[in-house]
């Protein structure tokens, strides 16, 4: 860490913390993050150029409350805060914290000063990314004010120098407008980082890893019909070869024509073994009239499990597979509780839905990584543009895209209505402008409509188009009327029961990408 003089970025519990490292490496400057327990000679042992205080879920006069040690702001090293870490250093510097009783959640109108050290050069008016219940209402002495909103008067502060720093919002987010830059000013001009850090290959990294990991070991893949899944088979296969067999689950719960697609353009393009196992009755079998969605998961979690389990029999007799790869990402981890303190907002099938006695040791090669950059990895590991640019698709399938129980009619139904929304939003070029459209069953609703000449009581179907670049934050995408309209049109016309259509314009935060 002495030679790279980079930041340390020191972590609350934030759902983005992941990002906040990412985006100070786009700046060329070398990250490391580290948990909020850390001391200021742990801190002073560790030499960095600054320090980022992250974002968390708790509020800083809680009990137990996650603090900064406020002896790290007499080292001398510029220090940044946000969301929580603005408040925690609020709060070590003398100022006060409060419950306003007025919140503020996704895109906001934010006023800053260009005069402020912070702000140089970027316009007065600008929309942020905000994910807040209470509020910084005292700066620290010294301090001045450098932004505003409508309903908090302390959105950023910054002492004389610009090198003690903080803001409210989240830069690190794609929808604050200016983010990039007001990182990347405080990091380089203001901070004085050395900005000469440049990303390795993550590809030949992560194989190397796997490679050690494994030895000469056998290891088996679940193949979901995914980018994650393909990626990290991909990495998998480059590192042991043929010490590899991928496991693709047929379990009925994929879009139409992905079983197809893995089992041919995967293949083709990797040289894999792939063992295919039909498995649509299992899991409808196992899924019988199960609502709950955090059920739903953990039981599509353990049956996928399962299957492998009988793979690894039949592949190896005498059990001598010892791994099982799975493509987790990043987001996956923390919104399962993987982070320091993080808040679970579900279990992910891959991490909270796994069964207690599980026979393999995990192997996750994507762990750290993003959506996009497994995208990358994956061009540069030759697979299909086809796999590699296809929408994300939740592990647990059109299993919680169905509100209600679910049901092989229910799953052929929503299937074609999926089909018609991506081929229409493909028709329209929008593909890459969106990160994903969720298509999703209301089940357990009826509408009422009025089809032919008679009244009629069908499901309504949800379209949930959004902007994305790393799932942790969303924004609803704007899709052009006359394409909503074909989609909808469609829809209606072509899928059985169904006779309504509604679009979901909510962003997350609030709402999450899926609806479950």
């Amino acid at each position: 860490m002495a030679e790279t003089r980079g930041v340390l970025v020191v972590d609350f519990g934030a759902q983005y913390v992941q990002l906040i490292a990412r985006r100070v490496r786009e700046a060329h400057v070398y990250s490391e993050i580290v948990p909020s327990s850390i001391t200021a000679a742990e801190v002073k042992a560790k030499q960095p150029s600054a320090i980022i205080l992250s974002g968390g879920p708790s509020s800083v006069y809680a009990e137990n409350a996650p603090t900064v040690d406020a002896e790290i702001f007499s080292l001398g090293i510029p220090v940044f805060g946000i969301c929580y870490g603005f408040q925690a250093m609020a709060a070590a510097l003398g100022g006060v914290v409060s419950q306003t009783g007025k919140s503020e959640f996704g895109r906001t109108e934010t006023t800053v000063q260009p005069s402020s050290k912070i702000f140089t050069g970027l316009p007065a008016q600008q929309k942020v990314w905000m994910s807040h219940g209470d509020a910084v209402t005292t700066a620290p002495a010294g301090f001045t004010v450098c932004a505003t909103t409508q309903d908090t008067p302390i959105a950023a502060f910054e002492d004389a120098s610009g090198k003690l720093a903080g803001v409210q919002f989240h830069p690190e987010v794609l929808h604050s407008e200016h983010g990039q830059a007001i990182l990347r000013n405080w990091l380089v001009n203001i901070a004085k980082c050395d900005a000469t850090w440049t990303t390795a290959n993550i590809a030949e990294t992560e194989i190397a890893k796997a490679r050690a990991i494994i030895g000469d070991k056998r290891v088996i893949c679940g193949l979901s019909g995914g980018v994650d899944s393909a990626v990290a088979a991909a990495i998998i296969q480059k590192a042991v070869g043929n010490q590899l067999t991928c496991v693709f689950v047929d379990h009925g719960l994929l879009r139409k024509g992905e079983a197809e697609q893995v089992e041919r353009d995967f293949v083709a393009s990797t040289g894999v073994q792939l063992v295919v196992i039909d498995a649509k009755d299992q899991f409808l079998n196992a899924l019988k009239d199960v609502t709950d969605p955090e059920e739903k998961r953990k039981i599509i979690g353990r049956e996928f499990i399962r299957s492998f389990e009988a793979a690894a029999r039949d592949i190896a007799a005498g059990g001598d597979v010892e791994f099982l790869v799975q493509g987790t990402l990043y987001p996956d981890v923390v919104e399962s509780g993987g982070g320091t303190g993080t808040a679970n907002i579900k279990s992910h099938h891959n991490v909270g839905g796994l069964p207690d006695d599980l026979q393999f040791t995990l192997v996750e090669p994507l762990r750290t990584l993003f959506k996009d950059e497994v995208r990358q990895v994956g061009l540069e590991l030759g697979l299909p543009e086809e796999i590699v640019w296809r929408q994300p698709f939740p592990g647990p399938g059109l299993g919680i895209r169905i509100v209600g129980s679910v049901t092989q009619a229910r799953l052929d139904l929503l299937r074609e209505a999926d089909a018609i929304a991506r081929e229409e939003l493909k028709l329209a070029g929008l593909d890459r402008d969106i990160w994903q459209c969720p298509v999703v069953l209301l089940a357990d609703v009826r509408s009422v409509g009025v089809q032919g000449d008679g009244r009629t009581y069908g499901h309504p179907i949800v379209l949930r188009p959004v902007s994305s670049e790393d799932a942790m934050t969303a924004d609803w995408s704007r899709v052009p009327y006359e394409v909503l309209e074909k989609i909808s049109t469609r829809i209606t016309n072509e899928v059985r029961e169904v006779n309504r259509v509604v679009l979901d314009v909510t962003s997350k935060p609030p709402g999450t990408i899926e609806w479950e």
